[in-house]
């Protein structure tokens, strides 16, 4: 049975997840804060977070990042905002997906179903991929280059994965959209552009010549030269 950590300050809402969600065999753990939330994903084998953006003390962009610090389990965002720019500070802050409040029960089953079916193929999928000097390591969803490595989440591995297994081949948004994404989703198709401009910033962080093979197609998408 697939476990779902499930973070949010409503217990109304967590309650309503469990609902929606432990009939389709999902076991349910439900925190009400960020922090205690952590301890948990620290503690219990975790295949999937579900996690509220507007939380008091330490909110879902806060929890995401430290997150990110020492795990690449899969992260879904749950927000009432429908501003573009938080959707997008949550996706740099290392979210796999959004889901916008209120939601349908389906689109939640199908977005949490998609994410845990990419994530278990990939994991299928385990030789590695390698470009020139670089790696992209399938057991730990990571990207080597010479001595250097950086951790993606899921959907930049996906984005990643989809670019460098076809070098110097230009891909659309839509592409890249359907590589992440296996299901229809009424995503913003620029989501590409910030899960782009996040992996940019980690590879350099990380010392990565990113400028050199990681670019943009004007237009039209990017491409791994």
């Amino acid at each position: 049975m697939r476990t779902i950590l499930l973070i949010d300050d409503e217990r109304r809402m967590l309650d309503l997840l469990e609902l929606f969600l432990a009939p389709q065999g999902f076991r349910c753990i439900k925190e009400e804060n960020g922090a205690e939330g952590l301890a948990r994903l620290l503690d219990e084998q975790i295949d999937l977070v579900l996690l509220d953006i507007m939380m008091p003390n330490k909110d879902g962009w806060e929890v995401c990042r430290e997150i990110r610090e020492f795990s690449n389990v899969p992260v879904i965002m749950l927000t009432a905002r429908t501003d573009k720019r938080d959707l997008v500070k949550g996706l740099e802050s290392g979210a796999d997906d959004y889901i916008t409040k209120p939601f349908d029960e389906r689109e939640l089953i199908a977005r949490v179903n998609a994410v845990l079916r990419r994530y278990q193929n990939m994991g299928e999928h385990s030789e590695n991929t390698i470009y020139g000097d670089f790696i992209l390591n399938r057991d730990s969803y990571s990207l080597h280059y010479k001595e250097k490595s950086v951790q993606l989440t899921l959907k930049e591995f996906s984005i990643v994965d989809a670019l460098i297994s076809q070098p110097k081949r230009t891909l659309t948004r839509d592409q890249l959209m359907h590589a992440a994404w296996d299901y229809d989703t009424y995503t913003d198709i620029r989501t590409i552009d910030s899960h782009i401009r996040n992996l940019r910033d980690k590879l350099k962080s990380a010392e990565f010549p990113n400028e050199e093979f990681l670019k943009t197609v004007w237009g039209i998408g990017y491409k791994w030269s």
